[in-house]
């Protein structure tokens, strides 16, 4: 990364798009952007708002993330949009490294980011873009990400300075490009997006040139619920198995509405942690409320023939039971939903029907868009123990 002029990596932009697919489920990628919002709580965080924004430029749809975490200093800022860089300890949710990357990139073709931080009793704003579309337009060779920085001046309330790293040469170029190709024709109009953060600090994500679904339709549905942002059913991820569903039942809708899928995305929720989805608040849902004659079964699993931990599944028959066909468990992993609904029978018998089961595996990693586990004998003596566990309470 150069200190001066743009900060750039040697790889090609086509990265960012082929990095971008290992995202395979939109809402996914959703998720990882709140993971990271989740983690800011450590930072005293108490909220984290999805919403859907206008285009200043042309009026197209884009999607807006704003926390009232910890901010991200000018250094901070470079790392963050740099590369495989990751800063993380190892008990948080979200890798500010790559998946920052992979998550705004599979949702459009451009992020902006703009990130106030406190420090020292110094408030730096820090503006940064990754374009896919500036990249691709002006045939990059590698992937050039210009970002500016200001100081609030102290006792003037809205004013700010420029910070110069190198040269103000570089300053302007850096500026004229996010001006170019971010939703923001003027200065101003850019540093007015600090002043409704309702935080001294915090961190506003702004992606836009959304992706567009094979029939040409934008691939994100922002018009069925004013309240919501889903799939279109026919883009969700759905299988055989879900036409039986009804389509009230959470295994079903969480597919395709992200407002159900956030309800039950983490285990806990920090302790005064809100979640607003399109200006309405995300109702944190228990799924172990929803089942009858529960009860709680001990695991212990092995790791190289340590035992290590105990996990304690939830198990028990939906209330729907047993009108509905729905079997799963929903496998957490620090706290985060990996595998929601996860059928452990492969064949289409009706055993364990009507049973859902809650648990939370730390022992095993979850795979990089964290939508499964990583495939080792772990999971599969995992997989064995839910299947006994299953019959034997069914």
């Amino acid at each position: 990364v150069v200190s001066g002029g743009m900060d750039h990596v040697r790889v090609h932009p086509k990265f960012l798009h082929s990095n971008a697919t290992s995202h395979k489920w939109a809402l996914g990628a959703i998720a990882e952007l709140l993971d990271n919002a989740i983690d800011e709580a450590n930072n005293g965080a108490t909220f984290i708002k999805i919403d859907k924004v206008t285009n200043f430029r042309d009026g197209s749809p884009g999607l807006l993330f704003l926390d009232n975490g910890g901010g991200m200093s000018p250094e901070k800022i470079r790392q963050c949009m740099s590369f495989g860089y990751s800063q993380k300890c190892a008990n948080a949710i979200g890798q500010y490294g790559n998946g920052f990357k992979t998550s705004t990139m599979r949702l459009g073709a451009d992020v902006i980011v703009l990130t106030r931080c406190v420090r020292d009793s110094v408030t730096t704003q820090s503006v940064g873009l990754l374009s896919y579309t500036f990249l691709r337009k002006t045939g990059r060779g590698d992937i050039l990400v210009p970002m500016v920085d200001y100081e609030r001046v102290s006792g003037s309330p809205g004013h700010v300075s420029r910070v110069i790293r190198s040269t103000t040469e570089d300053f302007e170029m850096n500026l004229n490009t996010i001006l170019q190709w971010s939703p923001f024709s003027t200065e101003a109009q850019v540093l007015a997006q600090f002043e409704d953060m309702e935080s001294p600090h915090g961190t506003k994500v702004i992606i836009y040139n959304l992706w567009l679904n094979d029939d040409g339709v934008l691939e994100l549905d922002f018009d069925t619920d004013p309240h919501d942002i889903k799939l279109r059913e026919n883009g969700a991820k759905s299988d055989a198995r879900a036409k039986e569903l009804h389509k009230k039942h959470l295994s079903y809708q969480l597919r395709y509405s992200l407002r159900a899928y956030a309800s039950i995305l983490y285990l806990r929720l920090p302790s005064g942690f809100r979640i607003t989805l399109r200006g309405k608040l995300v109702v944190h849902h228990k799924i172990d409320d929803d089942l009858k004659f529960p009860e709680y079964i001990m695991y212990k699993p092995q790791v190289d023939g340590i035992t290590s931990g105990e996990v304690v599944t939830c198990i028990g028959f939906t209330k729907e039971a047993p009108l509905l066909n729905v079997h799963g468990f929903c496998v957490y992993h620090k706290n985060r939903l990996i595998m929601p609904f996860w059928n452990v029978f492969h064949d289409n018998s009706s055993r364990g029907r009507g049973v859902i089961g809650i648990l939370e595996a730390n022992f095993i990693e979850p795979a990089h868009d964290k939508q499964d586990f990583e495939k080792t004998c772990l999971l599969l003596r995992l997989e064995n123990r839910l299947k006994q566990m299953t019959l034997e309470y069914w």
